[in-house]
């Protein structure tokens, strides 16, 4: 993985190599789920910005409990 950042229950992502990416997003959610365990309203939401760029984060918009995928590119 080149960067990762943390903002405000906001992980972003950027790889090198297609084979970082699923290890990667996994670390990030499951760093957030400790987050949405303890806010309690939110799920996770993984957004593909651009190829080997993603945002995990917090989102009111997914079920607490739930993990939802979208592609934003």
């Amino acid at each position: 993985m080149n960067t990762a950042t943390i903002e405000r229950n906001e992980i972003h992502l950027s790889f090198a190599s297609v084979d970082e990416v699923h290890a990667g997003l996994d670390e990030a959610v499951s760093t957030l789920i400790e987050a949405a365990a303890d806010n309690g309203r939110c799920g996770i939401l993984v957004t593909r910005r651009e190829p080997g760029s993603y945002t995990v984060a917090l989102d009111e918009s997914v079920p607490f409990g739930q993990t939802r995928e979208v592609l934003a590119a």
